[in-house]
């Protein structure tokens, strides 16, 4: 069996990146916290996207500092292994400040790679 493309991994990242925007679009963080299966959803691809980051080498990571691959990865594993229960004001700040940015930074990424 082949290795897996690394840049499958932030395709990965993109796809579950637009589903948390996709799943809280309109929400305020009230209504998001008391959702129920838009919160699950959206901690699910949260930690996904985390996951992938695992796959993308540490060389590509190293060479784009703009993306904070080591903060993504560690935000995965609080929200896995809930370390100290979920605190939903970080996790909607993640929703709503970083998962933004993060998708334009991936898409920045993704574009600068396609092109080589």
């Amino acid at each position: 069996m082949s290795e897996r493309i690394w840049t499958f991994y932030v395709d990965d990242m993109i796809a579950f990146a637009e589903k948390v925007l996709n799943y809280t679009e309109g929400f305020d963080q009230a209504r998001f916290v008391e959702s129920g299966l838009t919160y699950d959803a959206t901690l699910r691809n949260l930690e996904l996207i985390g996951e992938a980051a695992t796959h993308v080498p540490a060389e590509v990571r190293a060479a784009h500092g703009e993306i904070p691959w080591r903060l993504i990865i560690a935000t995965r594993n609080r929200l896995i292994h809930g370390y100290l229960g979920v605190d939903n004001d970080t996790l909607w700040s993640i929703v709503v400040d970083e998962v933004p940015a993060l998708l334009a930074d991936l898409m920045q990424l993704r574009t600068q790679y396609r092109t080589l």
